[in-house]
């Protein structure tokens, strides 16, 4: 089967989406080894206060796809060049996490433990509750003690990675570069809409959707911005890169499900059915996805604003995400 034949039945899933007002639109990107790339928006980028389409050039607040794209791969880089040790615990590089308890669990928390959301931190916190000013709300972060339970997925993970980042090289993470066709922001006249913020009293569109890394001023975990074409870029250079599989693939120290960074194929997942076992993906709460199957030397991502403009509504996203995973996939 052709990618433009496995495109048409992969777009599908998004146009009825859009068709049915359960998003207002998005973007579809799909890459393919020896059979190049397709992309194809529909719908609107935004409804409220006023219209705008939707293109293939739109701008997306990438949500937690920060986490994969940026902040793992920094993570990486430093222990690949020996700063760190991924099994060496995060004071490493924030010797002062929960300073006044040199026992607290969270000061044996590691590097890998965060990458694979393998710790006892819980999923979110809404630490954006606790004010603006974003040097008390990271010593808040960094000296909190924090209740303790079962492994999930946590932003506080990748929101200590970011601090991580930002102890090494000295500046905050919306002053690092953020990688080719990337930023930390976007004209909104060029960007989806998100959310009517409730605290914030306007349409957000441009401006980094989630609470806390807002209020953090740029985090590890959310504040990424892209178009689907740069997302295609990097899911191209990572399937070129010789070493990526070995390590976006390992699990003997994580989860089953997870990898560095990244969630694992596996039945359910919202890569669908039919990916095969060298893939990997992550989405990202405004409504969009990555997917890199290593296997097939293929990568698609699917970007929605399906919290525009209220994240209190049934989109169906999830259904979204696995029937488009599985039209690609279809042989």
């Amino acid at each position: 089967m052709t990618l433009s034949t496995r495109f048409e039945k992969a777009f599908a899933p998004l146009h009825a989406a859009v068709e049915a007002g359960r998003v207002p639109g998005g973007v579809l990107a799909v890459t393919e080894s020896g059979q190049g790339r397709i992309l194809r928006a529909t719908g609107q980028a935004q409804i409220v206060p006023s219209t705008r389409a939707m293109t293939e050039e739109t701008w997306f607040d990438l949500a937690s796809l920060t986490k994969a794209v940026f902040t793992t791969p920094r993570i990486l880089a430093l222990a690949e060049a020996g700063v760190i040790h991924l099994d060496a615990p995060l004071t490493t590089l924030l010797p002062d996490l929960r300073q006044y308890d040199v026992g607290a669990w969270e000061r044996q928390v590691t590097f890998r433990q965060c990458l694979g959301h393998q710790t006892p931190f819980p999923a979110v916190e809404p630490i954006y509750t606790y004010g603006r000013d974003a040097d008390l709300l990271r010593a808040f972060v960094l000296q909190r003690e924090w209740r303790k339970g079962e492994p999930v997925y946590s932003d506080i993970n990748f929101i200590l990675l970011g601090f991580a980042l930002e102890r090494h090289m000295g500046r905050r993470i919306r002053e690092m570069d953020p990688g080719p066709g990337f930023s930390f922001a976007a004209e909104p006249i060029h960007a989806a809409a998100t959310e009517d913020c409730t605290w914030r009293h306007r349409v957000l569109c441009g401006e980094v959707h989630d609470d806390n890394c807002s209020a953090l001023g740029g985090a590890g975990h959310a504040g990424l911005f892209g178009t689907a074409a740069s997302l295609l870029d990097f899911a191209e250079g990572l399937l070129a890169a010789p070493d990526a599989p070995a390590t976006l693939l390992m699990r003997e120290k994580l989860s089953p499900h997870r990898t560095h960074g990244w969630e694992c194929a596996h039945p359910g997942w919202m890569g669908g059915d039919l990916c095969p076992p060298g893939t990997i993906g992550h989405t990202g709460f405004t409504g969009t996805g990555l997917w890199i199957d290593f296997d097939r030397g293929r990568a698609w991502t699917l970007l929605t604003n399906r919290i525009h403009p209220t994240r209190h509504f049934d989109s169906g996203i999830a259904s979204l995400r696995r029937a488009t995973g599985d039209g690609l996939n279809e042989d």
